[in-house]
C-alpha cells in the first residue's frame, strides 16, 4: 500500500522550510553588510575614488538598514512558522504554509522551488483531507 502524498512528504517539507528560514537571516544580513559596505564606500578603503568618507547617516542608502532588517526578519520568521507548524501537524498550518509558499514563489531559486513543492504536497484537495486526518488537534 502506498503512503499518501502528505505524510510521505510532511517532515521533508517542515524541515525545508526552517532552513530556507535560516538562509533568509543569513541572506539578509550579507545584504546589510554589504549595504554598509557600500554606503560607506570601504570595498576599496581609503583608495577608492567615490570615497567621501560620509557617514551612513548621510547616504540615502542607511535609509535602507531597517526595511532590510525588517524584511529579513519577517520573512524568515514565517518561513520558520511554517516549518514549525507543519513539523508538529498545526491544524491551520496547510493553510498558513500554502499563503507563505505563493509568497515565497517570488523568491527565486530556492523560494521558487520550495513554493512549488509546498503547493505541490498541500494544495489538492484530497490533501487537505489527509492533513485534516493527521493535524494535531489538541
Amino acid at each position: 500500500m502506498a503512503v499518501p502524498r502528505v505524510q510521505r512528504n510532511l517532515q521533508t517539507l517542515g524541515v525545508l522550510w526552517v532552513v530556507f528560514g535560516a538562509y533568509r537571516i543569513i541572506g539578509g544580513l550579507m545584504g546589510m553588510f554589504f549595504l554598509r559596505a557600500f554606503a560607506f564606500r570601504n570595498f576599496g578603503g581609503f583608495d577608492w575614488p567615490f570615497n567621501n568618507h560620509a557617514g551612513l547617516e548621510h547616504s540615502w542608502m542607511g535609509a535602507l538598514f531597517p526595511l532590510i532588517a525588517a524584511y529579513t526578519v519577517v520573512m524568515a520568521a514565517l518561513a520558520v512558522l511554517v516549518g514549525y507548524s507543519l513539523l508538529t501537524r498545526r491544524p491551520w498550518g496547510r493553510t498558513f504554509a500554502i499563503v507563505v509558499g505563493i509568497l515565497t514563489l517570488l523568491k527565486p531559486l530556492f523560494g521558487t522551488a520550495l513554493g512549488i513543492y509546498t503547493l505541490w504536497v498541500l494544495a489538492p484537495g484530497a490533501s487537505g483531507l489527509e492533513y485534516d486526518a493527521i493535524a494535531d488537534r489538541s
